[in-house]
This record gives structure tokens, C-alpha cells and sequence, in this order.
């Protein structure tokens, strides 16, 4: 008659629940996990106590199946841990590692409860190993979504920092680009462009792409919406910063952007100071007779 491995793992587990603990921790700790400084001891006794328990009465309920709902609880424990992980910046070795090493002292434990019984040991080993691997894996599961999430927010607030609008003169605004130019970022682009627009009263946009690696079709074709809302928002665009590289690329793929188009900021500033009608001047130095006087 086969072992219930079950049975043998739910006896060990309530009887060395308090050696299971002591001996779970002093891995985790031996493993580094105070050493980041990203988690306090006690935090980490407490994670550690709520997870045993939890899985305790887990299997007292459910059996070995993590997927039961007996489990619901200690995955959205273990769920919590691993998001809260996740933005610690803890790697995703060390997250695993938190399920994984409370096998280590329930083997032990199975041990020492079943003695000399080698198959009560191999059963209550393999029911283990089973429900750890599913806590395992649900536990990695949350904490590569989380980590995508922290990732995606990190990239949404680099593209609103990368793309500032900037107000050259009265009437006159920059936007400097820099680094890829995809969809995503063009809804980014032309969000802050047209408030500027609104709230500076622009009647030219600069579009400066000298940080801008490469311009392909799919690039021009994100530009040419930025000119568009610009010019439906009744601002003039005026592109620079086109490189001789970038230029004979353009030309090579039959890209054309309808707009006029300057070698430099420097040059589109002139440019744009001079359709709003103000000029320039570089002012005579005083000589040493002005100042006297």
C-alpha cells in the first residue's frame, strides 16, 4: 500500500513547525538576505512565521495542491512579498531562494519525525517538494510582473523627462529629442508640445533632432504627426538638427518630411526669430572713452 505522503508531510509540518521556522530562517539570513540592508530582521522573521503558518493550515485543508483554493491565502501572501521585493530591488535569485530554502529543515524535520522509515521520508519529501515548486514558481510568476511594471513606469517617466519643452523667446518654443522615436513616445511628444503651445501662445515649434541616433520611415512618419497637431494647434514647426548622415538616409529611403528643415538649432532659431519679425543685433563694445563719459 503506497504512503500517504500527505499525511506524513501535515504531522511534520505541525509537529516541528517551531525547528522548521529556526532552521528556515537561519538559511535565509546565511543566505544574505539581511545583508542588502533592504529588509529588516524582524521583517523577515515575520514574513517567514505568516508563510509557515499559512502553509500549514494549507495543508491541513487542500492537500499539496498550491493551485487549491485552501491556498488562496498563502499565495496572496507570498504575492505581496514578492511585489514588495520586487521594488525593493531585490533579484529575483534572492526572491526565489525565500520559498525554495524552507525545503532544506521540512526535509530534516521529515527525517526526524519518520526515523527509520524510508518510504514515509520519500513520500513526505516528494508531497514537499511538490507544493514548494507550485509556491515557487507562483512566486516568481508575481515578481517578473511586478518588476515589468516598475520597468514600464521607469520608461513612461524617462520619455516625459527626455522630451522637456523649452521657451527660447516670447512665441518660440524647442522641443530637443533624444534617443528612439517610437509610438509610444510620440503620444508623449506631442502631449507636451501642444499644452506648451497652448499655454506659451507659440506661433513657431522647433523640432530638434540632433540626439535622434537614426530617422527612418517609421521615425518621419511619428515627426510628421507631431508637425501636423502642431500646426492644427496654429504653430509653425521648423525641424533641425538633420545630420549629413541622417539626411542621406532620408533621401535614400524617399523619406520626406513637407517642412522646413535647419542644420543646426542655432540656425532654425534665426530663422524662427526672423518670421516673427525681431532681428539680432550684436551690440558695438564700449571703448574706454564711452565708459568716461
Amino acid at each position: 500500500m503506497a504512503t500517504d505522503g500527505t499525511g506524513v508531510l501535515i504531522r511534520t509540518v505541525t509537529d516541528e513547525e517551531g525547528a522548521i521556522l529556526e532552521g528556515w530562517l537561519g538559511l535565509l539570513k546565511a543566505g544574505g538576505s539581511l545583508q542588502t540592508g533592504r529588509i529588516r530582521e524582524a521583517e523577515l522573521e515575520t514574513q517567514a512565521r505568516t508563510v509557515l503558518s499559512l502553509f500549514r493550515d494549507a495543508l491541513r485543508s487542500g492537500g499539496t495542491d498550491a493551485g487549491a483554493e485552501a491556498y488562496a491565502g498563502l499565495r496572496d501572501t507570498l504575492g505581496d512579498i514578492s511585489r514588495s521585493r520586487a521594488i525593493q530591488g531585490f533579484t529575483p535569485t534572492d526572491t526565489a531562494n525565500f520559498v525554495l530554502s524552507l525545503k532544506e529543515p521540512i526535509f530534516d524535520a521529515l527525517g526526524r519525525v519518520s526515523g527509520q522509515d524510508a518510504s514515509q521520508v520519500a513520500a513526505g519529501t516528494w508531497s514537499a517538494s511538490k507544493a514548494l515548486d507550485q509556491l515557487s514558481l507562483h512566486t516568481m510568476e508575481v515578481f517578473q510582473q511586478s518588476r515589468e511594471e516598475v520597468i514600464g513606469r521607469q520608461g513612461e517617466e524617462i520619455a516625459e523627462l527626455s522630451t522637456p519643452v523649452v521657451r527660447l523667446w516670447d512665441g518660440i518654443l524647442a522641443l530637443p529629442l533624444i534617443g528612439t522615436l517610437d509610438s509610444a513616445r510620440t503620444g508623449v511628444v506631442m502631449e507636451n508640445l501642444l499644452q506648451a503651445i497652448v499655454d506659451e501662445e507659440a506661433e513657431i515649434a522647433i523640432i530638434d533632432i540632433t540626439g535622434v541616433p537614426t530617422v527612418d520611415t517609421l521615425v518621419a512618419q511619428h515627426l510628421l504627426k507631431a508637425i501636423a497637431a502642431a500646426r492644427l494647434m496654429g504653430a509653425d514647426c521648423i525641424v533641425s538638427g538633420i545630420r549629413p548622415q541622417i539626411a542621406q538616409t532620408m533621401v535614400h529611403l524617399g523619406v520626406e518630411l513637407n517642412v522646413v528643415s535647419k542644420a543646426t538649432l542655432a540656425d532654425a532659431f534665426a530663422l524662427a526669430l526672423r518670421r516673427t519679425g525681431r532681428v539680432v543685433v550684436r551690440k558695438t563694445p564700449a571703448t574706454a572713452d564711452d565708459a568716461r563719459r
